[in-house]
């Protein structure tokens, strides 16, 4: 076993040293596995690096840095009057990839649309069971409530007619889970019996194409000759996984990667004194949170959850963990730059008299127990993971409460979180589109506890209605007034602890161009070179 390891981490060194050497190919290292490629049955910002933003396109997406909708797939749309009908006009001459496993006889057209939002939306669809963990992206959206039809005006026409109006429509699918699949690729797969081939084998139109997958340790993927924005500047796109902050900042320095994701904030200072390295910093649409499991018991009573919330050491946390300047304490679910951002409410100050007289009255014995799940490595929104777990262990302490912190790998504790095995889990979130929708429907919903993407369990009918009405409303002064009145009732209920606002880092070497960091957390590499 030994020697195994000993020989993949020198083929890998090898391959690090050939890569980093030949200025067509860019290595990043990468925080973390993806889950697998087929993205729509997934939600988190690693797998849609490897799926969303290299292999697959969306029929429009985000202008590079910022929330603006761009055309994509669809060269153009028309919006009727009442907001209800969207028709796209398909870009022509769009190529599929051609791999070893697949070789496309037609263009892009209005099946592969049609193919891939019905897969998600018609339960008859002979592919909509194909998915074992169901769509919770698009489920948490309310996308089933949503969609009246998608249907084949002709072949490079899609109409899309919903079933009210929704503000946020156009943001929304330019977001990793209304990507297009090849419809012939799947009717292959389905025939031949292989269907899972679609999440380990990928086909997309996008502008880099799977090579393939070293769990844990590396996707490869070469650039895509046909791609409708023409051919990226690098010819391979390597994803290191390197879980540890310090490895990657290390590699990064010897050139065994030339761009770093997610830094450590404390790091950044002394990256900038390198001169052969220099950050990209921004103020990203992100929420760092522990969200607390509303089901179980004690956590099912809100005076626990504000006891909770109120031992807990924020500030402390802030300079330990991020450092001063590099996050902002958060008070709501999404950060204050966001539409309908309630500036009247404000955290509970700390008061650990208060919160063991909570606890007290609440019937939770001395010594109670609780477990927060908290994964390896770091990513922006926990930089350092288990320093933060052990300041909130401390911090509980204070007021009779044990913490037992379990630490696992990333795609280990999200599967564990929806199935609900957690008392408290600390994670975070990087919007997807620009709008306050997207952080309260996938993680508040009432449809997103029942999928498990809403980690607290937490379901509160005023709430929910509260942020129905305003995605059904387009003018924005009254969505505003709609989302203040949902976050009062959020902090009413204290599903989560706010935690903080991160800023986005990412480290890279001198000579790296063409890469813009988004505002949306995306990583997307198809302009970007080593020089």
């Amino acid at each position: 076993m030994k020697k195994r390891l000993l020989r993949t981490t020198f083929a890998l060194a090898l391959l690090s040293a050939a890569v980093s050497a030949n200025a067509k190919n860019l290595v990043v290292c990468t925080e973390a596995s993806p889950e697998g490629f087929d993205i729509v049955q997934y939600t988190t910002a690693v797998t849609a690096d490897a799926s969303a933003e290299t292999i697959l396109n969306r029929l429009v997406d985000f202008k590079p840095g910022t929330t603006d909708i761009q055309p994509a797939l669809a060269e153009r749309w028309e919006i009727s009057p009442d907001g209800l009908e969207y028709t796209f006009y398909l870009r022509p001459d769009v190529k599929f990839h051609t791999t070893d496993y697949f070789k496309p006889t037609r263009a892009l057209n209005a099946d592969d649309v049609v193919w891939s939002f019905q897969r998600q939306l018609d339960p008859k669809h002979p592919w909509h069971a194909q998915s074992l963990v169901g769509y919770p992206y698009f489920e948490s959206m309310g996308f089933k409530d949503l969609l009246k039809r998608v249907e084949k005006v002709d072949d490079m026409t899609v109409k899309i007619t919903l079933n009210h109006a929704e503000s946020p429509f156009l943001r929304d699918v330019a977001m990793p889970f209304t990507s297009i699949y090849s419809a012939e690729y799947a009717d292959q797969l389905l025939k031949s019996g292989n269907t899972a081939d679609l999440n380990s084998k990928p086909i997309g139109t996008g502008p880099f194409m799977f090579v393939r997958y070293s769990k844990d340790a590396q996707v490869r993927f070469k650039a895509n000759p046909d791609y409708f924005r023409g051919k990226p500047p690098s010819d391979n796109l390597i994803f290191a996984v390197t879980t540890d902050s310090n490895v990657r900042l290390q590699k990064l320095k010897a050139n065994e990667c030339q761009i770093a994701l997610y830094p450590k904030p404390d790091q950044v200072k002394n990256i900038r004194l390198d001169p052969n390295l220099k950050v990209d910093e921004l103020s990203a649409l992100m929420t760092s949170y522990i969200a607390m499991n509303t089901r179980h018991t004690y956590l099912s009573d809100v005076r626990v959850r504000q006891a909770i919330d109120m031992a807990f050491d924020k500030q402390t946390y802030l300079n330990s963990v991020h450092g001063e300047g590099n996050a902002q304490l958060a008070v709501n679910p999404y950060p204050p730059t966001m539409l309908g951002y309630n500036n009247t409410l404000h955290s509970q100050p700390r008061d650990l008299d208060k919160a063991r007289a909570l606890l007290k009255e609440a019937g939770v014995p001395e010594g109670a127990t609780l477990t927060l799940f908290t994964r390896n490595g770091g990513g922006p929104s926990n930089p350092n993971p288990m320093l933060g777990a052990q300041l909130l262990q401390s911090d509980l302490a204070k007021v009779g409460l044990k913490l037992d912190i379990r630490v696992m790998e990333w795609g280990e504790m999200l599967k564990r979180s929806k199935a609900g095995e957690h008392d408290l889990v600390s994670t975070g979130w990087g919007g997807d589109n620009g709008d306050p929708d997207n952080f309260l429907t996938p993680l508040l919903s009432c449809e997103a506890a029942k999928n498990g993407e809403n980690y607290a369990g937490w379901c509160n009918k005023t709430f929910q209605d509260l942020i129905t009405k305003a995605r059904n409303i387009s003018e924005p002064a009254e969505r505003a007034v709609l989302y203040e009145q949902a976050q009062v009732v959020f902090h009413q209920e204290q599903p989560w602890i706010n935690v903080t606002h991160p800023m986005l880092f990412t480290a890279m070497r001198k000579n790296v161009e063409g890469y813009t960091l988004s505002p949306l957390t995306h990583n997307n590499f198809a302009t970007t070179q080593v020089k």
